[in-house]
């Protein structure tokens, strides 16, 4: 296959990269030429009909979508999916060649390729897309609608690790040089001790620490932004996610040695990188597997760590509300079904049934 690709400024004052395939070189530049052709026929207030190419009313929409007040996370993500999954397959087609057996295999092929969460994404995008014709009436329904379910439930029981687990890998890293030349001890301890998203415990500033209250603020989560970098979001993944926890007294006094130890001013993160920035969730996420790997748990990734906040919270007898507001996550219903799967055996189920005796 050759790849023809160009940067072009859209109506909106952006500059992206237009990038087409073809079988040729000149097929390659045909199908370019094409999309810079339906490019440049799209305005704010382009008319959409039922003879209009899908690349015009995908870029239509995405130009207002951009406009509102959305998340960098959210409007890279989306932008991807137009550009590696809908676009190349769909954009070509015209508004009234859009059936929902077209949409469908096109859903099942994205889903047998990269994933059910993946397909999930490009589905909500596609209905998005497809909203937009419906209200210019160039469709008379959507066909996004009438799909098959994506389910992106897991298929298998949550693991986490136990209480035993969890001992064994603080103490194993305790001896791992290279886990130590990386920070990973420290990090990992503070990450089972808050139940904190690897992203969140990255952006974790020392201002944002109060060890004589005992307690730690969830205000912020660092991403990677196309071009730009780490960046520190100053909103975490939702709502919920704004939290202040409590910290149990061994992490007070972790954190407290730490801060003895490390120029521990205000804006500095409590877990900078090796150059004293933030910290990469990306790399931060490959050096934890690694370490993982070293301690005999080559099943577990960084996630694991929130599971198993969550699992002893559960086997505590904690409600589903309280692991919840410690998690950040905004429904409950998460919690259960991602988090606290483990079907622990407990006792007090069989001590409250003892009145039947």
């Amino acid at each position: 296959m050759f790849r023809s690709r160009c940067y072009v400024r859209d109506f909106d004052g952006v500059v992206r990269e237009c990038e087409r395939t073809g079988r040729s070189r000149a097929a390659a530049e045909r199908a370019l030429s094409t999309a810079l052709r339906d490019r440049a026929r799209i305005d704010a207030h382009a008319e959409v009909t039922a003879d209009t190419k899908f690349a015009a009313v995908a870029e239509l929409w995405f130009a207002d979508f951009q406009r509102k007040d959305r998340s960098p996370n959210t409007l890279q993500a989306y932008r991807d999916r137009l550009d590696k999954q809908i676009l190349p397959a769909l954009g070509s087609v015209r508004v009234r060649e859009l059936s929902v057996g077209l949409v469908d295999r096109h859903l099942r092929a994205v889903e047998a390729k990269h994933g059910a969460g993946l397909a999930k994404q490009t589905k909500t995008v596609l209905g998005q897309v497809c909203g937009l014709a419906v209200r210019h009436d160039a469709l008379t329904g959507n066909p996004v609608r009438d799909t098959s379910p994506i389910s992106t439930k897991p298929k298998k029981a949550p693991r986490a690790f136990t209480e035993e687990q969890g001992l064994q890998l603080l103490a194993f890293l305790t001896y791992d040089d290279q886990a130590i030349a990386r920070d990973i001890p420290a990090f990992v301890a503070t990450m089972l001790a808050t139940g904190m998203r690897i992203g969140e415990a990255c952006g974790v500033l020392w201002r944002s620490v109060d060890l004589d209250a005992g307690k730690l603020t969830v205000e912020a989560t660092v991403i990677r932004l196309k071009g730009q970098g780490l960046w520190r979001k100053p909103e975490p993944k939702t709502a919920s996610s704004n939290r202040t926890l409590k910290l149990p007294d061994w992490c007070v006094a972790m954190l407290s040695l730490r801060r003895d130890t490390f120029e521990a001013t205000p804006e500095r993160p409590v877990f900078p990188s090796p150059r004293g920035m933030l910290r990469d969730p990306s790399n931060t996420a490959a050096d934890l597997k690694d370490a993982f790997q070293l301690a005999g748990f080559e099943w577990a990734t960084s996630h694991v760590l929130r599971k198993t906040v969550a699992s002893l919270l559960d086997a505590s007898g904690r409600s589903a509300r309280d692991i919840a507001d410690q998690l950040g996550h905004a429904r409950p219903s998460i919690t259960m079904d991602r988090y606290m799967g483990r079907k622990t055996v407990t006792s007090h189920n069989a001590k409250v049934l003892e009145a039947f005796g």
